[in-house]
């Protein structure tokens, strides 16, 4: 096919997209060339734990001249079953707006789909021989299979570990150590270089409005930076809960809106470095005879986070090594994914589908990466 060769008049690609990888986006490709519009319907279900409205938000950044919708389908998913066919195929039908000329897949189940929908199959790499990826081994092995994935699914699905500590207790230090022990990126602390440029630099008095710019700088550095990483984990040396603290430290009182944006805004893990190690003046540091007094506040407010958090004392070795389990463990938690329905006799999939209902009108939430095993 050349670059451009219009075939059909409306083609569909459907897919979970959990998550979005190379293999989806060749056929999402594969359908724009041949077809003056594309549908691309993402359907998830109840069970799953990668919001639809994310996996709807990368396909759209990926592939802005499709037409991306969206919607829950619970109904079991049995290939044998003519009645699960039927529903399937009526959501599929309702969602896509008009009659559809293509549907295009790389499994067989395509030509079953066309035929309902009155389309025509376009199998796009049969097997996935150009890209041997599925989101099955994905979600197995994501470290493996990280660089498969679109960088707006990167940028949702990396962990981030944040350093946070008082004054001079080597946060930065070990943000670098552990990012390097991991084999990945880090974020440096914005706050430090806006102190550096504000007028009247560390002397003047802080206006609370100042420590909003520091938040948005420090979230829209982490942004860029999660889209790159070359594994699912981001060091962070402070974040905005950090910032919540310096501006109690600066301003005097606590600043409720940002609170609500720290816990909108929450880590896999924390890290607290210890004050132990002496305390360093570089020109920039103003509170030796207030770090131990930081440091305890630092420990009440991430006791009250409800996240994982550990403290690590000595030389930078030893605390990179007291880190890391902690670290692995988290992190094994962050991306573990709940297994999709099909697979299952349909009896367990409606089952699984009953509970996952059942904890959200109870008051609960959509499962989540931390409770569910792959």
């Amino acid at each position: 096919m050349s670059e451009r060769e219009v075939r059909y008049a409306h083609g569909l690609v459907i897919g979970k997209f959990y998550p979005l990888h190379a293999g989806h986006s060749n056929l999402i490709t594969s359908a724009l060339r041949a077809c003056d519009r594309v549908t691309v319907e993402v359907l998830g279900s109840s069970v799953e734990t990668i919001p639809l409205a994310a996996r709807a938000a990368w396909v759209r950044e990926e592939h802005p001249t499709a037409r991306v919708v969206s919607a829950v389908d619970d109904t079991p998913v049995d290939f044998e079953s003519d009645a699960s066919w039927e529903a399937h195929t009526a959501l599929i039908a309702s969602l896509a707006a008009g009659p559809v000329d293509a549907v295009f897949t790389s499994d067989p189940y395509g030509a079953e789909l066309a035929g309902r929908l009155g389309a025509e199959w376009v199998q796009v790499d049969p097997g996935r021989v150009l890209n041997p990826v599925s989101g099955t081994a994905v979600r197995a092995d994501p470290w493996g299979h990280w660089h498969e994935l679109a960088p707006s699914a990167r940028a949702h699905l990396a962990a981030r570990i944040v350093v946070v500590g008082a004054e001079s207790t080597g946060t930065t230090t070990l943000s670098a150590a552990l990012a390097e022990a991991l084999g990945t990126d880090w974020v440096p602390e914005y706050g430090r270089e806006y102190s550096e440029t504000r007028e009247g630099g560390l002397a003047a008095p802080w206006r609370s409005d100042e420590f909003d710019l520091v938040v948005d700088r420090q979230l829209a550095l982490e942004q860029t930076a999660l889209r790159r990483v070359p594994v699912p984990v981001l060091v962070c040396d402070t974040d905005v809960l950090a910032t919540t603290v310096w501006h109690e430290r600066y301003v005097g009182h606590e600043a409720a809106r940002l609170v609500a944006r720290a816990a909108a805004h929450r880590p896999a893990l924390y890290v607290l470095t210890g004050d132990e190690i002496p305390f360093v003046q570089d020109g920039m540091r103003d509170g030796e005879h207030l770090r131990h007094d930081m440091h305890g506040r630092f420990r009440e407010v991430l006791a009250g986070t409800g996240v994982p958090w550990i403290e690590v004392h000595g030389e930078v070795e030893d605390r990179v090594a007291r880190a890391l389990p902690a670290i692995q463990s988290a992190l094994r938690e962050h991306l573990a994914f709940a297994a999709p329905l099909e697979g299952r006799p349909a009896a367990e999939q409606q089952a699984r589908v009953a509970a996952a209902r059942a904890a959200v009108a109870a008051g609960g939430s959509r499962p989540s990466r931390a409770t569910v095993a792959r």
